[in-house]
């Protein structure tokens, strides 16, 4: 497969950082020299993904410094010493360090899919590092009770059923991961994607082939393991976040229910919710779009708030 374009045109570099417990993480920014005039974003990504998930994101152009990192035991990032250390908390807590480790006092933070619950628990936990939210395809807290959003499933049937699939999964992932690994992932195999609708047709189809590829780097009885720890993350309680905050969801979301993205929007005191014509993948199918919802949410916020921290 070769390199996309948008990959060797990106200014993503990366860098280690230590977490409180130990934990070496492989975060990224997409502005490693500083050339960035304009506000400062933190990034807390999805569950095993990568910067080429966000197309938007990747050059110095796009008007934004994003500082991100991989989940513990995911793209680059290790383990922890204790396997069961990758809970919501515990990441909340690596949010922290590459705060620190890159000098962000109170950045903006963005989240998507089960980053969304980590920069929810990071403002109601520490208020006074957030300046406001942008939620993309994702809910805070209890994310596996907003899964089959479409199929309009009780929340209890729905987490049943997701969290019992994540189960069965860690426990036959040993033996599913060399194959998954081994993949043959291309542009073809995006648009079959596209023909499921899990994901709809995306503007760069060789960005996405690389960003699942990279996905499937993660053993899957991890990735499981992983989501199981995080369904343990109940719902946080919107009264206590002050910051204004948007939600941006997929009308065909599969992985977070578009309804309870909105529904946390009108219980957020200064909530906004936007729903698009996309699945939960909105992010690469539409980049440009939510890239822009972005920049007119960091315009309307404070100016102090809004500036990068270094």
């Amino acid at each position: 497969m070769s390199i996309p374009r948008a990959v060797t045109e990106s200014s993503v570099a990366f860098r280690d950082v230590l977490s409180d417990d130990g934990t070496l993480l492989r975060a990224w920014t997409n502005d490693p020299d500083g050339l960035i005039d304009g506000p400062t974003v933190l990034l807390c990504n999805g569950l095993g993904t990568s910067p080429w998930n966000w197309p938007a994101l990747l050059t110095t152009d796009c008007g934004v410094r994003v500082v991100s990192w991989s989940h513990r035991g995911t793209s680059g990032s290790d383990r922890p010493i204790d396997l069961d250390d990758v809970g919501v908390q515990q990441f909340v807590e690596d949010a922290l360090s590459v705060m620190d480790h890159f000098g962000l006092t109170r950045p903006v933070v963005m989240g998507w899919s089960i980053g969304v619950n980590i920069m929810f628990e990071l403002a109601a936990q520490h208020p006074e590092r957030v300046a406001g939210l942008f939620a993309v395809a994702g809910v805070p807290g209890d994310t596996f009770s907003t899964m089959l959003g479409p199929f309009h499933l009780p929340r209890p049937v729905a987490r049943a059923l997701t969290v019992g699939t994540s189960r069965a999964l860690r426990a036959t992932g040993r033996a599913i991961s060399p194959v998954a690994a081994r993949l043959p992932i291309g542009v073809r195999t995006i648009e079959a994607l596209s023909r499921t609708g899990l994901i709809f047709p995306v503007p760069d189809p060789e960005l996405a082939a690389l960003a699942l590829k990279e996905f499937l780097r993660t053993p899957i009885e991890w990735y499981f393991h992983l989501a199981i720890r995080t369904s343990a993350h109940g719902r946080v309680s919107l009264r206590r976040i002050k910051v204004p905050a948007v939600f941006v969801g997929g009308s065909w979301d599969m992985l977070a229910g578009a309804r309870h993205m909105a529904s946390a929007a009108e219980r957020v005191q200064n909530g906004r919710y936007v729903q698009l014509h996309g699945t939960h993948f909105v992010q690469m199918e539409q980049p440009e779009r939510v890239h822009r919802l972005l920049l007119e949410f960091l315009q309307r916020l404070p100016a102090e708030a809004s500036t990068s921290s270094r």
